[in-house]
């Protein structure tokens, strides 16, 4: 019985050893990945005159906002900080909803040639973006959305379709048909069964979904500075690229700009982050 015990005993403490292994290596690997962000404050929050690559380390010496890098990094970033939300949100939104649709078709109103389509469909993933720049903009020129907002929202719907398109079908395929079964007998039709049953279940693929897209539209360079000519119209990124300056590049602002078109995204992550993990496993086990 003793040294029953004692095995116990061991195997307690060898599993309470790898447990503070594992999170000494979560604690390296967080100290590894935050180090930038830490650098970026840091300097965002001095002047210029302050900010070398000697001094980066060192903490400021006075903690005044007003001649910080933040401040001007805002005045200049804020009304491109809006031409993004006007963009994200819409796109994010939109191609969320026809994802859901689409989904919903391919998963569970299956018609003739619908396997095909939605390979077809899932193509635009392995579709490089230059590859679509020339034909992109000659369309946006031919319905006279080139150069606008508008425009810039049609492509990021367009694009984002595959990857929508997937999670929903993925999401509903595992709900079962049997609820589809009995809306047909109730009566209901394609739309309503939508609706009423299917889209109120869809809460966890919609934050998985719109956290993506809204990443992902939120990050995009390529898109912003080929469609939107306007430096007053462009999104944040092209805005933050701008803040370098040709002969020379005051640091604590760039940096500081940084920190401020991250922090949207980062946000959003932390915000519905619990939701986020939710979503990607629901209807990952049938039960």
């Amino acid at each position: 019985m003793t040294t029953r015990g004692n095995q116990e005993t061991e195997v307690q403490i060898g599993r309470r050893r790898w447990r503070w292994v594992f999170v000494l290596i979560l604690a390296l690997a967080a100290v590894f990945y935050l180090t930038p962000v830490f650098v970026m404050i840091n300097n965002g929050l001095k002047d210029a005159q302050n900010v070398s690559l000697s001094t980066m380390w060192n903490l400021p010496e006075s903690l005044d906002f007003a001649e910080s890098g933040f401040v001007e990094a805002w005045a200049r970033l804020s009304p491109n900080l809006q031409n993004s939300f006007a963009m994200v949100i819409p796109a994010t939104i939109l191609s969320s909803l026809i994802g859901a649709i689409n989904g919903y078709l391919f998963s569970k109103w299956k018609f003739r040639g619908s396997d095909t389509l939605f390979m077809l469909m899932l193509f635009g993933f392995f579709i490089p973006y230059q590859s679509v720049l020339l034909p992109m903009v000659r369309f946006l020129q031919e319905i006279r959305l080139y150069g606008t907002v508008a425009g810039l929202i049609l492509v990021h719907v367009v694009y984002g379709l595959p990857v929508t398109t997937l999670i929903f079908r993925n999401f509903y395929a595992n709900i079962p048909t049997e609820l589809m079964e009995a809306a047909r007998v109730d009566g209901a039709g394609l739309v309503t069964t939508f609706l009423k049953i299917m889209l109120p279940l869809s809460i966890p693929a919609f934050v998985v979904v719109g956290i993506f897209q809204f990443t992902n539209i939120w990050n995009d360079f390529l898109f912003g500075v080929i469609v939107v000519q306007n430096p007053d119209a462009q999104p944040v990124t092209i805005a933050l690229n701008n803040l370098s300056g040709s002969f020379s590049v005051d640091w604590n602002v760039v940096m500081a700009g940084a920190i401020i078109a991250a922090l949207p995204t980062a946000l959003v992550y932390i915000l519905l982050s619990r939701y986020f993990v939710r979503g990607l496993l629901a209807g990952s086990v049938k039960g």
